[in-house]
């Protein structure tokens, strides 16, 4: 990922000034869905200097959309003048907490060593290391590693009650299906508390944030502190974004949306919050940008007034794709985005952004040689068969790289070939597939 310096203006974003304080614009920002005592967290917030931390666990090579929440609002706690701690779980990501579906398989050492690095680096991203609230990165293997098991057993396990850790939510699934749970992930909820209890001790951190769906594990530490330490301290658990017809965000047929621009192109990541439906845009913006309440219920008044024009979708995706992956690459994203659509020079993309374009597109991968149009249409899908192609490109509605193509038996030239390896099929006004010319 791209460096602070060109990925995000860190002294750009800014807390709303509409609001009291920070813990009213997360109410309003729809930020809480379950938190410890509100109008403790509320008093704290306003009038004390907060240390915080957020835990990532390097179970992928990436964070996802899910993680980008916690990023974002660990940035927003920070702008109001909080003391973030940003932690990786260099020993929690070596077990993996509870799934819904079944137990995870346990990666390497190594791997789990590699992703740790590469988490720290997205995390780090999104604060600030300079000023009197600078933030702190952390791994929680430095501290559990030196911990023997007979300690470990002694000093932290004897503080939780079976009976309650069964009750937590994901356990209780899980004990419930067939497969169960083992003692590894049964455990992941005492490894959680300890680290918020070792990061209390140490940093005076008071406030731990989370998804909701992880709230018996953020919970963990709260009780944990409070029996060993005799301190109350605080939780905010995050609602699960999801999409307005109950899908689950972020997620299409298994895949989620990376943080990393090797997993998630910045063009398919421009193109995934351009596509965000109008029923779920403004929460959208709540969620994932720096808007003002004034901006954002002015995009909600024109998107209720001229949807047609995605006014809406189109800052969305201009703000979230700059935070994660740099203006440049951002309005990269967005000249292939018009260029596709005919509103542009398709030659004049880089090659890894045509690549990009070309994953996302259906497509057919062919050899070199002569290459008839009307075969192309029918191997990326366009036509439903030879006749059907030769069909649509006697009518004139077959396209490459936006140029009308001419004659049933047309053929893809050389030179048509964009950076020697792609071109671009359009059958009418909204088809579109890519070709890819093997090497």
């Amino acid at each position: 990922m791209e460096s602070v310096s060109n990925a995000i203006d860190l002294n750009s974003q800014h807390n709303d000034p509409a609001f009291a304080n920070i813990w009213q614009e997360l109410q309003w920002r729809g930020l809480v869905h379950v938190s410890t005592d509100e109008s403790a967290l509320e008093k704290s917030l306003s009038e004390e200097k907060v240390t915080y931390y957020c835990g990532f666990d390097p179970t992928a090579a990436s964070l996802h959309l899910g993680h980008l929440v916690q990023l974002l609002l660990m940035r927003r706690l920070q702008l109001a003048g909080h003391h973030p701690i940003g932690l990786v779980g260099g020993s929690t990501g070596l077990i993996g907490d509870p799934r819904q579906s079944s137990e995870r398989i346990l990666n390497s050492k190594e791997t789990v060593a590699q992703w740790v690095d590469l988490l720290r680096g997205q995390v780090e991203r999104f604060l600030s290391f300079e000023g009197e609230n600078r933030a702190v990165m952390v791994n929680n293997l430095d501290w559990t590693s030196q911990l023997s098991a007979i300690d470990f057993l002694r000093d932290i396990g004897k503080h939780f009650r079976v009976g309650t850790m069964i009750k937590k939510e994901i356990v209780a699934k899980r004990l419930n299906s067939d497969e169960g749970i083992s003692y590894t992930e049964f455990s992941y909820q005492i490894l959680q508390g300890l680290d918020y209890l070792n990061l209390y001790r140490e940093h005076g951190c008071t406030l731990q944030t989370g998804g909701s769906d992880q709230w018996g594990n953020l919970t963990s530490g709260t009780e944990l502190i409070r029996k060993v330490e005799g301190t109350a301290v605080h939780a905010i658990g995050t609602p699960l974004i999801t999409n307005s017809d109950g899908t689950k965000f972020g997620k299409s047929e298994g895949n989620a949306v990376w943080l990393d621009p090797e997993l998630t192109s910045p063009y398919a990541f421009y193109q995934f919050w351009l596509n965000t439906a109008d029923a779920d845009v403004v929460d959208r913006l709540k969620v994932f940008t720096f808007k003002s309440r004034t901006e954002i219920e002015e995009l909600a008044r024109r998107t209720a007034e001229e949807p047609y024009k995605r006014e809406a979708q189109k800052v969305l995706a201009w703000e979230v794709n700059s935070l994660v992956h740099g203006v440049e690459a951002t309005e990269k994203a967005i000249a292939a985005s018009a260029a596709v659509f005919g509103r542009g020079e398709l030659g004049q993309l880089d090659a890894g952004t045509l690549e990009s374009v070309a994953r996302e597109l259906p497509g057919a991968s062919v050899e070199p040689g002569r290459l008839q149009v009307a075969d192309l249409l029918v191997a990326t899908g366009l036509s439903e068969s030879k006749s059907a192609a030769r069909r649509t490109l006697k009518e004139g509605g077959a396209y490459v790289n936006n140029e009308k193509v001419v004659g049933e038996d047309a053929e893809l030239a050389p030179d048509q070939l964009l950076h020697g390896r792609w071109a671009l099929l359009r059958r009418g006004k909204k088809h579109l597939a890519a070709v890819t010319v093997r090497p």
